[in-house]
């Protein structure tokens, strides 16, 4: 189900085959890239970062290859839920302006990217001769986001107790509104004390901390190699992308 909702053609065996053969593949030019950047390691310690090192390393970069359909899944919740209120009252607006429920999921579907894309998915099944029901049905099934489910949902219970249409989505689009109301304002508050952490932790600590450490290398004439200023230098960057894409990620899919 998390490869459907992600849009990805693979089968369930066909994904952990590929990652598997992805992770042996990554896993060698990472430790090759390793003994590149630190060659004068003894041989011995070699073959024992290889037995202990390497499977290590296999386990995290599998684990983190697995987690790529979940990744997707969010990607996709965040691009619809930007549209889902707009998408909303364009449907309405088309229902209460007489346009049947067809026409207007056709109309939507030409109108949005992401949320359209659903709607597509569903006309293309009621011209091949599946009910409107069913294919709504298929769809709550596999679309990424809780907020377009509400909506299929409440036009799926409108055609099948002949309910006004247009009012059950208008109750769902206010709830989403506020929802999304809500996360604005949290994400305001969380704001601030990530602007902190992000200047304490990737931009003070690290300028203080590599003056320090080279003036404590003269003093203690310890050797900074280039591999290990490399090195510094690749876990700063790391850290600096870390905070970036944690600010950017908890930022609430809502557009204004």
């Amino acid at each position: 189900m998390k490869l459907k909702s992600a849009g990805m053609p693979d089968s369930k065996d066909e994904f952990i085959q590929k990652t598997l053969i992805t992770t042996g593949y990554l896993t060698f030019a990472l430790m090759l890239i390793f003994f590149l950047f630190f060659s004068n390691i003894a041989i011995k310690t070699k073959l024992v970062i290889i037995l202990i090192g390497m499977p290590i390393l296999f386990i995290i970069v599998f684990t983190y290859l697995m987690k790529i359909p979940d990744a997707k899944v969010k990607s996709m919740e965040k691009e619809i839920n930007r549209e889902i209120i707009f998408a909303g009252r364009f449907i309405i607006i088309e229902l209460e302006s007489g346009v049947s429920l067809y026409q207007a999921m056709i109309n939507i579907g030409k109108t949005y990217e992401n949320v359209g894309k659903y709607f597509r998915e569903i006309i293309e099944k009621v011209k091949v001769g599946t009910t409107m029901e069913v294919a709504i049905n298929e769809a709550v099934e596999t679309v990424p986001s809780n907020n377009m489910r509400k909506i299929f949902w409440q036009i799926l219970n409108s055609l099948r107790t002949g309910s006004n249409i247009s009012s059950s989505i208008n109750a769902v689009i206010e709830q989403i509104q506020r929802e999304q109301q809500i996360d604005v304002k949290e994400y305001g508050r969380k704001l601030n004390p990530l602007a902190m952490f992000y200047m304490m932790i990737a931009v003070i600590i690290p300028s203080l901390g590599m003056t320090m450490l080279i003036v404590l290398a003269t003093f203690i004439g310890l050797n900074l190699t280039l591999p290990v200023l490399l090195s510094i230098v690749g876990f700063l960057g790391f850290i600096q992308f870390m905070f970036l894409a944690m600010i950017r990620s908890s930022r609430p899919p809502v557009e204004f």
